[in-house]
């Protein structure tokens, strides 16, 4: 017996221009994401999908991807394909490297489809997660305030925004895009501010109807998001300093939420667990994506049920989605195929 791990990348262009606040100068405007297909020898035809997103901040790229798929291949070794063969797989995983959640979430969601699709279930029925799931937000990224005042007037139907902060004129966006938008409103700074304006911010933040606010601060100060959250009424929500289930301990007493993310902690397995982990240390729990197709998406969608608030948005973002099978609803929460393993497929044509 033999799995077989093939990827392909995909350079997607993006809908809008998408920036935040450590953004090169010229990004923006298209995203790199991997696609990943699994089969095995005992079911010649079954092939598991799977996205990795190789985001540099976290030390991935598609190189280092490449290179640590036949490890992470190789670890996974005698497979079984049921619910313990999963987690066994994912424990494999987690002890051979640390580190490179891009490419371990790329397999482990490969491996949830492949399961699926061998035993007939959906991905639901797999993970046994079927209570409701909270809507997505819309994220908007950093422009100038008229802009993204438009851009909210366009995602209005959403039941909450998430703002993209960091730069000069954020106080200037968030009053451009209350003037249109009526529902709540997610700050995301993306380790963009300094205590300094975080703390004349803070009222204002509050009077403009926001939410929360998402890692304002560089991921390893956690004594600067504690002297924040002291003096915040409003949930801080760790993002860059939560990225895998190791940090959840280190947090406890320093921010109120954290933001799980597949691409992150290395997938549906360790998301899972991560935020099952999060509920039980009393974080309020937050569960984003990146730019990516609607085979991430519908991963994610998968353990939304676990989250308080969801950032699902990434396939929205796209000019183009080359996967179909995930559908959002009237409500804005996203509706599953119901179809063995994740429920995505490649358009035709």
């Amino acid at each position: 017996m033999a799995l077989h791990l093939t990827h392909e990348v995909l350079q997607l262009a993006l809908r809008d221009p998408f920036r935040i606040a450590r953004s090169d100068a010229d990004a923006g405007r298209a995203i790199t994401t991997v696609i990943v297909e699994l089969r095995d020898d005992r079911f010649p035809d079954v092939v598991g999908i799977g996205e990795g997103y190789p985001d540099r901040f976290y030390g991935e790229t598609v190189d280092t991807m490449t290179a640590v798929f036949p490890l992470l291949l190789d670890v996974v070794g005698e497979f079984e394909p049921t619910c313990d063969g999963l987690v066994a797989a994912g424990r494999r995983m987690a002890a051979a490297i640390a580190h490179h959640g891009g490419a371990k979430c790329g397999l482990d969601i490969a491996l949830h489809d492949l399961v699926g699709k061998v035993t007939g279930q959906s991905i639901t029925d797999l993970l046994g997660l079927h209570e409701p799931i909270p809507p997505t937000d819309f994220t908007l990224g950093l422009d100038a305030p008229a802009i993204v005042a438009e851009r909210a007037v366009l995602a209005a139907r959403f039941p909450a925004l998430k703002i993209k902060c960091g730069g000069p004129a954020d106080l200037a966006t968030l009053e451009a895009v209350r003037a249109v938008y009526d529902g709540p409103i997610r700050v995301d700074a993306n380790t963009g501010w300094q205590p300094d304006d975080a703390i004349a911010l803070l009222p204002e933040l509050k009077r403009l109807g926001v939410e929360l606010i998402e890692q304002p601060f560089p991921a390893r100060r956690l004594d600067q998001l504690l002297w924040l959250q002291e003096r915040s009424s409003l949930p801080i929500v760790a993002d860059e300093s939560a990225v895998t289930v190791a940090d959840l301990d280190g947090l406890v007493g320093v921010v109120a939420g954290v933001n799980v993310k597949l691409a992150k902690c290395g997938g549906i397995g360790p998301a899972r667990a991560m935020l099952s982990r999060a509920r039980e240390l009393g974080f309020r729990t937050f569960l984003g994506c990146m730019e990516e197709t609607s085979v991430a998406i519908a991963a994610s969608v998968a353990v939304a049920s676990l989250a308080e608030w969801v950032d699902l948005d990434g396939n929205l973002l796209l000019a183009a989605d080359p996967f179909e099978g995930l559908t959002l609803g009237d409500d804005c929460r996203w509706q599953l195929a119901g179809t063995p393993g994740l429920g995505v497929a490649r358009r035709a044509g």
